[in-house]
């Protein structure tokens, strides 16, 4: 007889052995406190500070969203009621797909359940629609932009990451009436870096080739209105198709895509993860379109974020711990163990109250663990140099290389 359970018991004891086995941390955050949150580990509940939370901006606490999350819930109820296709769409999701297009500069734009759905849907159908396809994908690019490649079945052509003459040449291989899709990101949230995006867009004109970024660590963050790095550098308007989420810095849950008319229609038409899942739900709809509402008029906070991100940067450097190099708003800090990793991560929560999440294969290739790192425009200088204080006592107690 087949032992179902043994095999799934082997398949995580080998992830144990190799020091990656991942524990989930049983937090509650508190509300109007970010970012402050409660550890409800060990014997008693306890408050903790927490420097990893991908609510970049605190906006899933700001009193605009859960007002207006709460006022949505007391009109309309919690659920869409199922698909958009058979439930209806609220008019929650049509105001906030106008917010979103508005903000990118587009014509339209999509709602999806997650970020992650939204690359997978659009990046597979978009193979399935364009007849003989070949995609160009960064080779850093997210799991669910790998996902949704694999999943069309079209001809992947994997470059360099941010190396242009990579994608040149490999752009330069291919017909020039074949259909080609360069995909690829704005900022890359393991290493901090962000691409090249005009002489992207100059060799997507060269080639004749369709773009796709993905923004969901830019958006909210970048560019005069938040719209992303693709704002920031003036060339939206280039871009063929804006991914982007409402988990990130708009501090709430869902993903997009924002392009032209016809295409948005297209993958209304023909992605199976749009069509066949149910719509968010309005009260989370309301609180991101508050959300994105506020953060278009609020640059200031844009400001803030990107000077307290250069500041832990310096202080990381200055204290001779191994902080790696980041052109964005994310701050790694190297470890290169998958075992020491978590030996910091536990230092700091159990002795520090300190919430960092170690970050392992394979989000990162095995070799180059390290922690993410990021400050938000509500941490304070007393919160980093707690922060630093920790960090120079678990790299101490734990005898760590202080070189990345």
């Amino acid at each position: 007889m087949i032992d179902y359970q043994d095999n799934f018991k082997t398949a995580i004891a080998a992830v144990e052995a190799e020091g990656r086995y991942r524990v989930f941390a049983d937090i509650e955050r508190i509300k109007g406190a970010f970012p402050r949150a409660v550890y409800y580990g060990g014997d008693a509940p306890r408050e903790i500070t927490v420097w990893c939370s991908n609510d970049y901006l605190g906006m899933g606490q700001h009193p605009d969203v859960t007002n207006a999350m709460c006022a949505a819930v007391d009109k309309v109820g919690a659920g869409a009621g199922g698909t958009r296709n058979i439930a209806g769409t609220t008019h929650f999701h049509v105001l906030l797909e106008q917010e979103l297009a508005a903000l990118h500069g587009k014509e339209a734009a999509l709602l999806f359940t997650s970020g992650y759905v939204s690359n997978d849907a659009t990046l597979s159908t978009i193979s399935r629609i364009l007849p003989d396809c070949v995609i160009l994908s960064d080779e850093l690019n997210h799991a669910s932009m790998i996902e949704g490649i694999r999943s069309g079945r079209a001809t992947k052509l994997i470059w360099r990451h941010n190396d242009l003459a990579h994608l040149e040449e490999l752009l330069w291989e291919q017909p020039l009436d074949r259909p080609k899709v360069i995909a690829f990101e704005s900022v890359y949230s393991m290493d901090g870096d962000i691409a090249p995006l005009r002489e992207i867009c100059d060799l997507a004109d060269k080639y004749n080739a369709f773009t796709y970024l993905d923004e969901v660590h830019a958006v909210g963050l970048y560019g005069a209105e938040g719209g992303g790095v693709a704002q920031r550098d003036g060339v939206a308007n280039r871009i063929d198709v804006i991914e982007g989420t409402l988990g990130k810095a708009f501090g709430v849950m869902g993903g997009y895509i924002t392009s032209t008319c016809d295409f948005v229609d297209a993958i209304r038409s023909y992605a199976s993860g749009f069509i066949f899942t149910t719509a968010l739900s309005p009260v989370l709809v309301a609180g991101a379109l508050a959300s994105v509402r506020h953060l278009r008029n609020a640059h200031h906070l844009r400001v803030r974020h990107q000077e307290r991100a250069a500041k832990l940067k310096t202080m990381l450097s200055d204290a001779g711990l191994p902080v790696m190099p980041s052109q964005s708003h994310i701050v790694p800090l190297w470890v290169g163990n998958p075992v020491q990793c978590k030996a910091v991560t536990d230092f700091l929560l159990e002795r520090c109250n300190i919430y960092v999440q170690p970050i392992n294969y394979p989000t990162v290739p095995k070799g180059t663990e390290r922690l993410r790192l990021t400050p938000s425009p509500l941490h304070s200088d007393v919160h980093m140099e707690a922060l630093i204080g920790a960090l120079n006592d678990a790299w101490a107690v734990l005898k760590l290389q202080r070189a990345a």
